[in-house]
């Protein structure tokens, strides 16, 4: 049996935080948006409606079992594959940092859509600017510096200790983001991280993820996702 992977085909977005759990416990997968038919399944299975069907992508399926949410994928891949802690407490500890980085995610979206998805970047360009103007001052600083600070106390190699967890795979992942999507904003800011900053080499250095990375499993940045790369936005 191997996992399949439900995401949109064209972006990494929510779903690549799992496309990395995966890659770095070599687990089988198929990401199967990204292959034949495999859209017009993603769409069936979201409109389902009966059983538990997921409210929208990603969501994995593990032969019979669907599960949706990214942190809640991640809590279950993260168990069965060594990416999180064996106690319960340690188990709900790093679900507890990924539904952080959720809400973080959610942040970096909003400052190109402060006004809402349904509207074009195009259509919000002032308020846009505004938001990630707030959003450097106060909320990168606040997240980042509150997972640069769990670094230093657990010793400074991974986030809880000597052990990487999936968590470590999605702060990779929000150093990589912004640093496409915020070049200059992020390159001024990368001082203040420097724990993060070597977290990123690390888990970018580990033998699976190497591959990955150089793969066109890899989907590259692109403005269609949650990190976009807007000149105005970077000043």
């Amino acid at each position: 049996m191997r996992y399949e992977l439900y995401y949109w085909p064209m972006i990494q977005g929510r779903g690549e935080y799992i496309r990395l759990a995966l890659e770095e416990a070599g687990a089988r997968y198929a990401d199967v948006a990204r292959r034949g038919n495999g859209m017009a399944a993603m769409i069936r299975m979201v409109e389902m409606r009966k059983g538990a069907p997921p409210f929208a992508p990603p969501f994995l399926k593990d032969g019979k079992l669907v599960i949706g949410q990214t942190a809640n994928i991640l809590l279950y891949l993260g168990s069965r594959h060594g990416l999180a802690p064996k106690s319960e407490a340690g188990k709900l500890w790093v679900h507890q940092l990924q539904l952080t980085i959720a809400d973080l995610v959610l942040e970096v979206h909003d400052t190109h859509h402060p006004l809402g998805p349904s509207l074009y970047y195009e259509d919000q360009k002032a308020p846009a600017k505004k938001r990630t103007d707030e959003f450097w001052k106060a909320r990168v600083p606040k997240y980042l510096g509150y997972f640069e600070g769990l670094l230093a106390a657990n010793g400074g190699t991974y986030i809880t200790g000597r052990r990487l967890t999936y968590v470590d795979l999605s702060l990779f992942q929000i150093v990589e983001g912004l640093r496409y999507a915020f070049p200059k904003r992020m390159k001024a800011f990368e001082e203040e991280i420097p724990g993060l900053v070597d977290l990123r080499d690390r888990v970018a250095a580990r033998p699976n993820i190497k591959s990955y990375l150089a793969s066109d499993r890899r989907i590259a940045f692109n403005e269609e996702g949650i990190f976009r790369k807007y000149k105005a936005l970077d000043a």
